[in-house]
């Protein structure tokens, strides 16, 4: 399966391992509180299935920087794209990235997020790395990029543990929607099609 899913300050994301972590403590809080609360959406045994993804979309929504997200992922396209051509693909994008955020983290839910470090890479740019306990001792580990200015933070990326592989959704997702953009001149109803029949099919494994 094709995993997804922010601002140029991405570039340097695999050399963040080796920098010292500083553990910005209200970077760390934030991601904490807020991971925990998406999770305990996917959790509720009360909601509905349209429910339960209607409020995970708000608190995604608020939890995440999806218009940096969108145009991180399409580089030099953004810039391109005329105004209605730019809000249909971040309408595309948004739509997709739930789906893939929901899908994965609900593999995981009944679990709650623990915060282990974290690393300060500027003043308004951390990355916090966080596991997500499972009681049959299947740990996911979760790397979080936030931006942070004034109190006020949003993640712009999250790293996950895939089968052994720390993949970067944003910067997957990057490659693949560029490459495809490249090959078709830059059109916007390709990319907004492509992305379209992504969330489909997404939707209906998981309905099956």
């Amino acid at each position: 399966m094709k995993r997804f899913i922010l601002p140029a300050v991405m570039a340097a994301t695999m050399t963040v391992s080796a920098l010292p972590a500083f553990a910005d403590a209200k970077t760390e809080a934030y991601v904490q509180k807020n991971a925990n609360e998406v999770l305990s959406t996917l959790n509720n045994p009360e909601l509905s299935s349209k429910e339960r993804t209607e409020k995970f979309s708000e608190y995604m929504n608020e939890f995440a920087d999806f218009d940096a997200i969108s145009n991180f992922v399409i580089g030099k396209y953004s810039r391109r794209f005329s105004k209605d051509e730019l809000t249909a693909y971040r309408t595309a994008f948004r739509n997709y990235a739930m789906a893939v955020y929901e899908n994965e983290l609900d593999a995981y839910r009944g679990e709650a997020v623990t915060v282990k470090n974290s690393v300060d890479r500027s003043a308004t740019d951390s990355i916090v790395n966080t596991v997500i306990k499972r009681n049959d001792g299947r740990d996911m580990d979760v790397r979080w990029r936030v931006l942070g200015k004034d109190g006020s933070y949003q993640v712009v990326d999250v790293a996950l543990n895939l089968d052994g592989n720390l993949i970067w959704l944003a910067i997957e997702q990057r490659a693949q929607f560029i490459a495809l953009l490249d090959q078709n001149n830059g059109s916007a109803d390709v990319l907004i099609n492509k992305i379209d029949g992504m969330t489909a099919d997404m939707k209906s494994r998981k309905r099956s």
